[in-house]
């Protein structure tokens, strides 16, 4: 070692530019060797000072990873990859208080004894190392740097009330996942480091946190080494770890060298816990922002002057103790524990003989356990390739190529990749060794092209898992207070910023429902300062819109196109429902108040477009007395009202006043009061719609399908609704109103006394069979008697199903044509004789032998085909139900037969002639002799009453007022 060779030691807090400030001296020589604690931060140094010098004068040596290019100048490695007896002019070692590390101290602690440049040597690290560099370090010069920025502590905190830019420590991969999933879930996401991360997907995760695209970071103590991120706060989720042995405490000194990434140049940083860790003692928080931690008094080490004669010397002299009461022999490592696993394996122990062999057998010990296998599978592996190595002098391609193979696959989930970049480590590792491998270039190449393929693969993989980009890009425009670009397409889809956040549904936004808890609340923040202008835009083109485009549906939901816009709700007037509009209340109220008054307008329209003829009657200011007050009933009950409800009024109404109500549309009919202009399928729709709402329902009852003339007359049906749909109820089927009317016009004619049958035309109207005609008949309150009786058959079917001998012999008859013409004509109309009457004998008969037929029998004929008919007559009063009682009740206020409409009753009535009174008694003048007796072959029919008089004038005949004034004359 040079003379004028300089030893210093660059000591102090994180936070102070120790490591740049080695780079720059470094690169103030015209070689050097830099030695850093973790592959990623060799990384990063080599990146930056590729960027000053150019890749060809920088090497890259770590225990997966060698770049050397032929003119390399400088050389940044991992402490263990270290070349040594280069003479370089500079060399540093990072974080030299790792010398205390029970698991890597004693590399630490070689290089610190033994590496030294030509013309430089700085070990940087923290004053714990002052008094043991002083003591072993002959010559050191001691520089201490300040940290540039405060390190606070602020105590306990949750995870969901972490600042932005927060790292969250976690020392399990467990520990790490669950805290990232929680802060995808509250914060958009996180990213994840750990030292068992390729480079590349530690680089990609980094700069995900760099970025801004997350503003959180999970990570396992390897920041602590040195990492240089952008990060305002460290929070411990723990405060102890699993050191590879057991369980153990951290010490203040490794705490504090966590903590210390907070903060980073002349910002100032803070520190806490969060999780299950407990509050930190005010002493300890105290040292660790003070940076006053105990002075280390031991390092880890191990021999480094080794004995290959045999196995049995080498690893004697891997246990050989120190002998400086400073240092402490280091605690038994993988690769002792392997070298004395192959030292008694049989297979190794033959080979493994001689210097060169034993040299062999230790380098092939050396290859870390990446995988975290059992330490048996691991001597195995190692077993194999030390044994290839003797017998063939390399590791055979074709089983090398099957291991890579094997692992070269990038499904499965973030565990899967891990693991299999795990196990490509082994073998990156291997292919850097020189001379284990035929073909070193194209092992290095694969390997790396394969753990570049896995790295990529488990980056998508957690990015896909614990970083919702969605959240994060909106929480960094939000943050940036930048306005942002909402796009929704023609289905209702919105994005903004590119990012799907949910559906506009008329003027409501329905935000992605996989969104929760601080997602959520993003999600809403962006999409409603996003949408403002969509809202207005689409609220003026829905104003302008045409009726045509906007519906109401059977439960009072208001519709445009397909986007439910609003509700009804009852008014004061059930003719004059209230709008609800469906409105975000971030659109604004100008926006709610547009809305809603189309919607007002829409309905309003459309109720006085459908019931028009029904308003017309409200504002007909002719209409006086009784005929004005029957005019407002029928307003208020939308236009149909059961006779019953209002028979005294119909009563007393007189001809002028009906005529004046028919005008508008009223038919008086049998059973019901209404405006047929009203049943049609849409005023029936918006009737039950304003009804329901009227009554105050949560479920409106939907409107039968159009054009059914019966429907099932359900049990469950709110009271009221039949009629309100337009239908009667009888018994199972309910009939339409206009039907039952047509069908009571018919029932007139009927002696519904003596028993009737039904007619085509009434099984046609009501489009029933006859067992259903029945049904509905008993329902009117009819009594049905079922019979049977032999079929007559139809002429034409008669006549086809003759005997056939019958045609022939009506065939062979002389024409009529041939006998009149023989007649003679002697200028007198002949008088044709009369004919012989002649017995036929059917064929069928006339050729039955006599022997089949015995005395007493018949020849067997066809038997008689019988048909099924009902007999209907008006059942008692006493024998019905009260419900299915007709309107008028017993007879009508004219003397109508009961369950017949009274004479002038029905507008059908006024139409035709009428029919025979009841009784069978024939119309025409009453006093000209006896009625007529009935025919023995019709009905006869009887009354307990006495007849009613033939000359009373039907008040709604239009020519009454002319009668009853020549009956008041005469």
């Amino acid at each position: 070692m040079s003379e004028q060779s300089r030893t210093l030691a660059v000591l102090g807090p994180t936070n102070t530019g120790k490591t740049h400030y080695a780079i720059e001296r470094m690169l103030g020589y015209r070689t050097g060797i830099i030695g850093l604690p973790l592959r990623l931060l060799a990384r990063e140094v080599y990146d930056k000072i590729v960027a000053v010098r150019g890749p060809s004068v920088v090497a890259l040596v770590t225990g997966e990873e060698r770049i050397v290019p032929e003119r390399a100048q400088y050389w940044v490695c991992t402490v263990e990859a270290m070349p040594e007896g280069m003479g370089a002019d500079f060399v540093a070692v990072d974080e030299i208080q790792l010398c205390a590390d029970p698991e890597r101290g004693h590399v630490f602690t070689d290089r610190l004894l033994r590496m030294r440049g030509l013309r430089e040597t700085q070990f940087l690290g923290s004053h714990t190392m002052r008094q043991t560099i002083a003591a072993l370090v002959p010559g050191v010069e001691f520089l201490s740097r300040a940290r540039m920025s405060q390190l606070t502590y602020t105590g306990p905190r949750k995870i969901a009330k972490m600042p932005a830019r927060s790292a969250i420590v976690g020392f399990s991969v467990e520990n790490v996942y669950a805290m990232a999933e929680l802060l995808r879930r509250q914060k958009g996401g996180a990213a994840v480091v750990m030292g068992a991360l390729s480079p590349r997907t530690r680089n990609a995760q980094v700069e995900l946190y760099q970025n801004g695209d997350v503003d959180y970071l999970v990570a396992t103590d390897a920041i602590g080494m040195g990492l240089n991120l952008d990060i305002n706060h460290v929070a411990f989720s723990s405060l102890s770890k699993f050191d590879g042995r057991r369980m153990r405490y951290l010490q203040p000194n490794e705490l504090g060298q966590i903590a210390g990434r907070a903060g980073r140049g002349m910002n100032n940083g803070t520190f806490g816990v969060t999780g299950e860790a407990p509050d930190l003692d005010p002493e300890l928080a105290e040292a660790i922002m003070e940076h006053r931690f105990a002075p280390i008094r031991k390092l880890e080490w191990r021999n480094a002057r080794l004995q290959f004669g045999t196995t049995g010397a080498l690893i004697a002299s891997l246990e050989a103790r120190p002998d400086h009461e400073l240092l402490a022999r280091a605690r038994e490592a993988d690769d002792l524990g392997a070298l004395k696993s192959l030292a008694e394996h049989p297979d190794v122990m033959p080979r493994a003989i001689g210097g060169t062999a034993v040299k062999l057998l230790w380098d092939v010990c050396r290859i870390p356990d990446f995988r975290g296998i059992s330490a048996a599978e691991h001597a195995s592996l190692l077993e194999r390739i030390y044994c290839d190595l003797t017998d063939y002098g390399r590791v055979p391609d074709d089983w090398l190529a099957q291991q890579v193979a094997r692992i070269d696959r990038t499904d499965g989930d973030i565990d899967t990749l891990s693991k299999r970049l795990a196990y490509i480590r082994t073998w990156t590792y291997v292919a850097q060794r020189k001379g284990w491998l035929d073909d070193e270039n194209h092992w290095r190449g694969a390997t790396r092209a394969v753990e570049d393929r896995l790295s990529d693969a488990l980056h998508g993989a957690l990015t896909q898992r614990f970083v919702d980009r969605r959240t994060s890009v909106l929480l960094r425009r939000l943050k940036q207070k930048e306005a942002m670009v909402a796009e929704v397409n023609d289905q209702g889809d919105v994005t903004v910023e590119g990012e799907f956040v949910g559906r506009l549904e008329g003027f409501r936004f329905m935000q992605d429902r996989a969104a929760a808890g601080k997602e959520a609340r993003t999600l809403q923040q962006a999409s409603v300062a996003a949408l403002a202008p969509h809202f207005h835009l689409k609220a003026d083109r829905f104003y302008n819109a045409p009726d045509t485009e906007i519906d109401f549906t059977e439960q009072g939901g208001l519709l445009w196109g397909k986007e439910a816009v609003g509700k009804l709700t009852p008014g004061a007037d059930p003719l004059k429902p209230q709008i609800v509009a469906f409105v975000d209340d971030e659109a604004g109220p100008d926006v709610a108040a547009k809305v809603q008054r189309r919607l007002q307008h829409y309905i309003d329209r459309r109720i006085a477009t459908l019931f028009e003829p029904l308003l017309n009657i409200q504002r007909d200011e002719t209409l006086n007395g009784l005929a004005r007050g029957l005019g407002f009933r029928m307003v208020e009950a939308m236009g149909l009202i059961p006779r019953g409800e209002i028979a005294d009024e119909v009563k007393a109404l007189d001809q002028d006043a009906r005529g004046a109500l028919r005008k508008h549309g009223i038919r008086f009919g049998q059973f019901t009061v209404f405006l047929p202009l009203l049943l049609k399928p849409a005023p029936t729709r918006l009737r039950l719609v304003l009804w329901s709402l009227s009554q105050g329902m949560d479920e409106f009852p939907e409107a039968p399908p159009p054009g059914l003339v019966t429907v099932p007359a359900r049990s469950d049906a709110p009271k009221g609704y039949f009629t309100m749909a337009g239908y009667r109820a009888a018994g199972d089927r309910a009939i339409r109103i206009d039907m039952l009317e047509r069908l009571a016009d018919m029932l007139r004619s009927e002696d519904t006394r003596g028993g009737f049958e039904a007619k085509p035309d009434m099984l046609s109207i009501t489009g029933m069979t006859l067992e259903q005609f029945a049904l509905l008949m008993q329902g009117l309150g009819y009594k049905a008697e079922r019979a049977e009786r032999a079929k007559v058959k139809p002429v034409d079917q008669a006549i086809a199903e003759a005997p056939a001998d019958a045609a022939a012999a009506t065939e062979a008859e002389t024409p009529v044509a041939d006998i009149v013409a023989e007649i003679p004509d002697e200028g007198v109309a002949p008088i044709a004789a009369e004919p012989v009457a002649e017995t036929v004998v059917p064929a069928a008969l006339d050729e039955t032998p006599a022997e089949e037929v015995l005395p007493g029998e018949s020849p067997e004929v066809a038997a008689t085909e019988l048909e099924v008919y009902y007999t209907f007559t008006w059942a008692p009063r006493a024998n019905r139900p009260r419900g299915d009682r007709p309107a008028q009740g017993g007879r009508g206020p004219r003397g109508a037969q009961a369950g017949q409409p009274a004479e002038g009753d029905g507008d059908a009535a006024q139409k035709r002639d009428r029919p025979q009174r009841q009784g069978g008694k024939p119309r025409g003048k009453p006093g000209k002799g006896k009625p007529r007796e009935p025919r023995d072959d019709q009905p006869k029919t009887y009354a307990a009453k006495p007849e009613k008089r033939n000359d009373r004038i039907d008040p709604d005949n239009p020519f009454a007022a002319a009668l009853m004034g020549l009956r008041t004359k005469g």
